[in-house]
């Protein structure tokens, strides 16, 4: 089967087995190396995109869900918004090793776009699917709470 969407604003058609994995076709089909595969259970966030502006985990969506539906990676924010994330996590230490960054880049942006100044517990909540073994956690918020509060690094 064939599928359409929109991918980082540009319209793509992709062959997709049924049970195929949305990871699967944005790395191995169409070359979006920036989605990590971390556990393969959606359970760390290192594969998050962003569906219709919400993130997922695309390890554990079928490819067919995205039919018709837009898909988001890091490549595709505006280079403004993905360099103001960057700045604030970079400028409050928030980043290390960098594999799970494209997942909390994009769970900011989707949290940012839903609510601009957030609580910290509403932070908590937004970044609970992305798993950070290198940073921890603190640093990460106060990037968050930095970017909400118009601070620019």
């Amino acid at each position: 089967m064939e599928i359409g969407f929109v991918l980082n604003d540009r319209y793509v058609t992709v062959p997709v087995e049924g049970t195929q994995r949305l990871l699967a076709v944005l790395r191995d089909t169409l070359g979006c190396t920036e989605v990590k595969e971390g556990c393969g259970e959606g359970e760390c966030g290192a594969c998050t995109v962003l569906l219709d502006g919400r993130p997922v985990p695309s390890c554990s969506l079928f490819a067919f869900s995205a039919s018709g539906r837009r898909v988001t990676t890091v490549k595709g924010l505006a280079r403004s918004e993905l360099e103001r994330i960057r700045d604030a996590m970079v400028t409050h230490g928030a980043v290390q090793c960098g594999f799970c960054t494209p997942g909390f880049v994009l769970s900011i942006k989707a949290l940012l776009d839903r609510v601009p100044c957030p609580t910290r517990e509403q932070v908590r909540e937004a970044l609970a699917g992305n798993l950070c073994r290198c940073t921890g956690y603190e640093k990460i918020f106060e990037a968050v709470e930095a970017l909400s509060s118009g601070v620019r690094p």
